[in-house]
C-alpha cells in the first residue's frame, strides 16, 4: 500500500516527489506538524470498496511551530482524496456495478460520472490543483503535455475482401468494385494519404495505427492478412511518415501468440474498447506498456477523471502495475452514433473544444481516436476531424 500511496501523493503533485513528501495521510494529529497538507484516510481500508468523495475540497488549517519557532501553517484536507484517485485509476469502480452493455463493456451510463454527469469535468486534476496551491507550487502550463493522434485499422479496404466485394458490388455498382479491386487506393476505406497529410500539421504529435491482429470472426471481421502485400506496403507507407504502430487486440480478448516486427507489443488498445480488470493484467503479464483503451463508448470525456497518463493499479490485487493508462479523450463514433451522443457536426466541434480546453488547463495529453474507415463514410467526419486539426496544430 506505501507504494501506491505515495505514487498517488506524487501524481497530485504532478509528479515532484519533493514536493509529495510534504503531504502527509494520517488521522494521527501529533503527526500533522510535519506536514504542509494532511489528507485525512478514510475509516473502511481500500478494499473495502464504497464510492468515493466527489464534492468541493474540505480544507482547515492549523499553525504548527518550526524548529525556527516560525509559525507555519498546516492545511487539513478531511476527505479521503487519495482513496478517490485510487478508485478511479484503477477502475475500481467496475468492481462494484455489474451492468454491462450488449458487448459487455462498462458504459459511461452505468458510471458514477454518467449517472452524475461528471464525465466532462477531470475531478482528480482539479484535486491535483487544489493541492498544489496549498502546498505553494506553481501550477502546470496551460498547454497539451502530448498529443497522440491514434487510428483503429478495423479495416484496410473496404471491397478487397468478398463479403465487402459482393456487398460494394449490390450497392455501388461493378465500376468502383474493380477499379478498388485493381487499386486499393481507389477503395474508399483506403483514406490514408489524407490521414498522413491531415495529421502531420501537428508538429507535436505522435501518430499511432493501431493493427488487427485476430482469426477475423464475428465482431472482428474483416481481417487482413498482415503477410499480404497490401498491409505490407501500407506498412512501409506509413513507416516512411514516423507513424508508430500499436495492437488492436480481438474483440474477445485473446492476445496473440506470435509477435510480427511490424507491430509494436508495448502498445495496445481493444477492439470495441472492450476492457475489463481482467483482460488489462493479461496485458501487464504479456510485458504491454502502454493502454489506449481509456476512453467509455457511449460517451466522450475523462473515464479516468484526470487528463494525463497513469499507471494502472489492480484493484483485485493491490498491486501498482508497469502498465499506463492514457486517456481517451474522444473517439469519432461517439459523436455522432445514434446509439450513443447522436450529435451534430456542430455540437461535436463545441463539445470538442470544451474537452480540449480542459485538457490544455491541466497540461494533460489530447489522445484522440479516429478510423480510418469512417471517413470513406457519409457525414460530417472529415470536415470535423479538419477543424479539430486546425485547432490543436499551433
Amino acid at each position: 500500500m506505501k507504494e501506491i500511496i505515495d505514487y498517488i501523493k506524487q501524481f497530485l503533485t504532478y509528479g515532484d516527489k519533493k514536493a509529495a513528501k510534504l503531504i502527509g495521510y494520517t488521522e494521527n494529529e501529533t503527526d500533522w506538524q510535519k506536514y504542509k497538507v494532511i489528507i485525512v484516510p478514510r475509516k473502511q481500508t481500500w478494499t473495502e470498496l464504497t464510492l468515493p468523495f466527489m464534492g468541493q475540497l474540505p480544507v482547515d488549517h492549523v499553525e504548527r511551530q518550526t524548529e525556527d519557532e516560525e509559525p507555519h501553517v498546516t492545511y487539513i484536507i478531511r476527505e479521503d482524496i487519495l482513496y478517490t484517485c485510487f478508485f478511479f485509476i484503477s477502475r475500481a469502480e467496475e468492481l462494484m456495478v455489474s451492468e454491462r452493455d450488449k458487448h459487455g463493456r462498462f458504459a459511461a451510463a452505468n458510471s458514477i460520472l454518467g449517472q452524475n454527469n461528471r464525465l466532462q469535468i477531470p475531478l482528480l486534476d482539479e484535486y491535483a490543483r487544489s493541492v498544489m496551491k496549498l502546498l505553494g507550487l506553481p501550477l502546470p502550463k496551460s498547454e497539451f503535455a502530448h498529443i497522440y493522434l491514434t487510428h483503429d485499422i478495423d479495416t484496410i479496404a473496404q471491397y478487397r475482401h468478398l463479403r465487402g466485394f459482393i456487398g460494394g458490388w449490390l450497392r455501388d455498382g461493378m465500376d468502383p468494385v474493380l477499379d478498388a479491386v485493381e487499386d486499393i487506393k481507389a477503395d474508399p476505406a483506403y483514406t490514408f494519404p489524407w490521414l498522413v497529410k491531415q495529421d502531420k500539421q501537428v508538429a507535436k504529435a505522435e501518430v499511432i495505427y493501431f493493427v488487427k491482429d485476430t482469426p477475423g470472426k464475428k465482431y472482428d471481421y474483416p481481417q487482413y492478412k498482415l503477410h499480404g502485400m497490401d498491409w505490407q506496403r501500407l506498412y512501409k507507407y506509413l513507416k516512411s511518415k514516423k507513424a508508430q504502430f500499436g495492437l488492436h487486440s480481438s474483440y474477445y480478448g485473446t492476445l496473440p501468440h506470435r509477435r510480427l516486427k511490424t507491430i509494436d507489443y508495448h502498445l495496445h488498445r481493444s477492439h470495441y474498447l472492450r476492457c475489463d480488470i481482467d483482460q488489462m493484467q493479461r496485458l501487464v503479464d504479456a510485458g504491454f506498456t502502454d493502454d489506449f483503451t481509456m476512453g467509455f463508448p457511449d460517451q466522450a470525456g475523462f473515464r479516468l477523471q484526470t487528463t494525463r497518463a497513469v499507471r494502472w493499479i489492480n484493484p483485485k490485487t493491490m498491486q501498482l502495475t508497469n502498465l499506463t493508462l492514457h486517456p481517451l479523450i474522444v473517439m469519432d463514433c461517439t459523436l455522432s452514433n445514434d446509439n450513443y451522443m447522436n450529435l451534430s457536426e456542430d455540437e461535436a466541434y463545441y463539445f470538442c473544444q470544451r474537452l480540449f480546453d480542459k485538457v490544455k488547463q491541466n497540461n494533460g495529453d489530447l489522445c484522440l481516436l479516429w478510423h480510418n474507415s469512417i471517413f470513406a463514410q457519409n457525414g460530417y467526419h472529415k470536415s470535423l476531424y479538419q477543424l479539430i486539426i486546425n485547432d490543436i496544430q499551433g
